[in-house]
């Protein structure tokens, strides 16, 4: 298993190089340089040549991209060219924001697709089947603005239940319930949104154990539904959740860019957009670098972590 680990994270090195120059090389395309933050109509040429020359940007694309991966590697993502604060810091500071978010949104939104994914898929084409899956339908067809922005409307506005913006209301920073009551509904948004593809996941899942000939066995045998489906089919239908939960890590840094946004949360996805809105292309390149490392430790704890659940598996690494 060691073994494997190790030829796994050597693996994931050149492809993180690759994404690297592929997100430098994007930025290096895109139509507006970083000096343009800076420079004004009537901003002589000298003073342009000096900000690049501040900048690097004078050098050529491979020195600039070098430069960049050498501080990059020593943790070092430079300076927003918006707010001059460390991105670095910056990152560190929202991220657990980010994470408070997503986190509970996400386990939440496990947790009942595991539930209603076995409903669903142990009694097809039944009524609560049919149910399940015109919900999941309109779940996927309904994008998450709107259903953030009528939860708004209904529990912030008409029924002023719950607070509308922001993480903490202005000197309630350290009361937990005052925070709680922030989380409600971003955190109904992302569960919403994340909950219709995850439960087809697990639907598909189950109907496909329901072929398999261990279920006629038990079914010969006289076992009841209940306990084929909590006894055998469900401990099968996890085995792929786990990995579907593995590979969604990356969630955890961009799973919630429109609803930090629209409730103003002080996370990585609000200062993402508004990077992108000011060219701040340091904290650009630093967060598609972050979410692409993500993706590639997502997926290599999920080929872990299946290892662990399945000794077949283990056995042929």
């Amino acid at each position: 298993m060691l073994r494997y680990i190790v030829k796994r994270i050597l693996q994931a090195v050149p492809l993180l190089l690759v994404i690297s120059v592929i997100c430098f090389a994007l930025i290096q395309l895109a139509p507006y340089d970083a000096i343009d933050t800076f420079v004004t109509p009537n901003m002589a040429p000298e003073v342009v040549a000096a900000l690049k020359v501040r900048f690097g940007l004078d050098q050529p694309a491979y020195m600039q991209y070098w430069r960049w991966l050498l501080n990059t590697v020593q943790g070092n993502f430079g300076f927003s060219l918006i707010t001059h604060e460390s991105v670095a810091g910056a990152l560190a500071a929202r991220l657990p924001n980010t994470i408070l978010l997503v986190l509970p949104s996400y386990c939440l939104a496990v947790l009942l697709a595991i539930a209603l994914g076995l409903v669903a898929g142990s009694n097809r084409g039944g009524k609560a089947d049919r149910i399940i899956d015109a919900l999941c339908s309109i779940g996927l067809a309904t994008p998450t603005f709107w259903i953030a922005m009528i939860i708004l409307y209904l529990f912030a506005y008409k029924m002023n239940l719950l607070p509308v913006l922001g993480m903490h209301t202005m000197g309630q920073e350290n009361n937990i319930h005052d925070l709680l009551a922030h989380m409600i509904l971003p955190c109904t948004v992302l569960t919403v949104s994340f909950l219709p593809e995850t439960v087809r996941y697990v639907r598909s899942s189950t109907i496909s154990q329901f072929k398999e000939d261990y279920v006629m066995v038990q079914k010969a045998f006289g076992a009841s539904r209940a306990h084929i489906l909590f006894k055998h089919v469900m401990k099968n239908v996890l085995f792929p959740v786990i990995t579907l939960v593995a590979i969604a890590l990356p969630t955890l840094v961009t799973g919630a860019f429109i609803t930090e946004s629209i409730f103003s949360w002080p996370g990585v996805g609000t200062y993402f957009l508004a990077a992108i809105k000011g060219f701040d292309y340091p904290v650009i390149m630093a967060v598609l670098l972050l979410s692409s490392a993500m993706v590639i430790l997502g997926n290599l704890l999920g080929d872990i972590l299946y290892c662990l659940v399945d000794p077949r598996i283990k056995a042929m690494r």
